[in-house]
């Protein structure tokens, strides 16, 4: 297997057209994919690089899958900036250049196409099970040595993504290693955004704008859940958003007999929605969704009411969703505790007498939700969701948040209610707003 520094390894096996000696990937394909500095790239890698001195760690091995709308590819989208469909490995040393195995074989030929999208990392290869990575760890000397495991937790730094049979596989094949989780060291790191991440995030906010605003042109009676839901799609690809299909879109006739329940309050995600339904007049619909540019994940909410003129009723929760994000704007601040923060945007809710599924705001970045995150009341719910810990726990500048603003009036109706969000960055005077999202419930016919 012969390697080239600019190019990667070749593939090893039989292959029976090698690629020729000095061949190169086009670079020109560089301009066409969203790119994060190589001082960026170095920023990072010094920083964990100094963690592990810290804590002992000769070696990190970076594991990613496709769970949870590829968030489980979060942290090594971050230290490498590349994610895979198919999963990744990457072993990290205190020195020199990553070693990343992705996908399959057949992908991999003639050469990786990642060394033409990106230039943080030049030594790709394709993946052929854990063997492979324990090979490459005893050539280079570490099947001693304390090695550190980096998957993905989700927001209260639960549930690690990292299997077990990949943890006992490394653990039976390199006896003599001392392996733990370390996912936390990268979590820590990616809480609070430089610069360059929020650029790529501001881009995810213009294209969540003309998301919202595709939603309010084609809800009209007639087109299905499906074909909205796609017209959303389309608007995201087409202005230079990756794929990505989370979109929590539901809709229903807001007038309906009371012994039906319809799910107004938050939506669903798939393969629940959406369906084949076609909208008519009088429908609520709501949505739940993230655009994603670089990898970067922007959150937003929006309802719209198909009618000429929508309820009172539901004219008034959507008040206090509006009044909520305003309030959100201004407690999202550097030094305001969590606690402040969260009692000051329920207020309006509280004074109203109104319920919600979800009031509040969780963390985001490369996934969602992530620390902190805090969408429920006190003692309700999973404690990582409701403020368990971290009330005293202070916002900093640079920490990007998605509002979960999701209220109704159950003496009114218990199934309907309003959706609405923007995406805060913590900023000095006021958080930045990244969708500018409408603050006027739309009725249209």
């Amino acid at each position: 297997m012969k390697f080239d520094p600019e190019v990667g390894y070749a593939l090893k096996g039989k292959a029976p057209f090698p690629v020729p000696e000095g061949a190169r990937p086009p670079l020109q394909m560089l301009k066409y994919v969203p790119q994060l500095s190589l001082a960026e790239r170095d920023r990072r890698w010094r920083s964990l690089r100094r963690r592990m001195l810290f804590a002992g760690y000769d070696v990190f091995l970076f594991i990613g899958n496709d769970m949870g709308w590829d968030m489980g590819m979060a942290n090594l989208r971050y230290m490498f900036q590349f994610g895979s469909k198919l999963g990744g490995w990457v072993l990290f040393e205190l020195e020199g250049q990553p070693v990343f195995w992705h996908a399959i074989p057949h992908m991999s030929r003639p050469l990786d196409i990642c060394l033409s999208r990106q230039q943080w990392v030049s030594d790709f290869r394709p993946f052929s099970g854990l063997d492979t990575i324990v090979d490459e760890v005893r050539r280079r000397g570490l099947e001693k040595s304390k090695i550190g495991l980096v998957g993905y937790h989700g927001a209260g730094g639960r549930n690690s993504t990292i299997g077990y049979g990949n943890f006992m596989g490394l653990k039976k094949a390199l006896p003599e290693a001392d392996i733990a989780d370390c996912t936390w060291m990268v979590q820590e790191m990616r809480l609070v955004k430089s610069e360059e991440e929020i650029g790529m995030l501001r881009e995810a906010g213009k294209i969540a704008r003309k998301v919202v605003d595709t939603m309010i042109e084609y809800a009209r009676p007639g087109i299905t859940e499906a074909g909205l839901w796609a017209e959303m799609m389309k608007t995201q690809v087409v202005n230079g958003g990756e794929p990505d299909n989370f979109n929590l879109l539901s809709s229903g006739p807001l007038e309906h007999p009371e012994n039906e329940i319809w799910n107004l309050l938050h939506g669903a995600a798939q393969p629940m929605v959406p369906t084949m339904r076609p909208l008519a007049e009088g429908d609520l619909i709501i949505s739940e969704f993230h655009t994603r540019y670089g990898g970067y994940l922007c959150h937003t909410e929006f309802t719209v009411y198909m009618g000429k003129r929508a309820p009172r009723q539901l004219k008034d929760i959507w008040k206090v969703c509006v009044e909520s994000l305003h309030i959100s704007r201004e407690v999202m601040v550097p030094g305001k505790t969590m606690r402040e923060a969260w009692e000051a945007i329920r207020k309006p809710c509280e004074k109203a007498g109104y319920d919600y599924v979800e009031l509040g705001w969780h963390g985001m970045g490369h996934a969602s939700p992530e620390f902190p995150s805090v969408i429920y009341r006190p003692g309700f719910g999973p404690s990582f969701f409701n403020g368990d810990r971290i009330g005293d726990f202070v916002f900093e500048e640079g920490m990007t948040f998605g509002n979960n603003l999701d209220i109704n009036n159950p003496a009114w109706k218990m199934d309907v209610g309003c959706k609405l969000s923007d995406f805060m960055v913590v900023r000095p005077g006021g958080a930045e707003l990244l969708v500018n999202i409408p603050l006027d419930l739309p009725e249209v016919h």
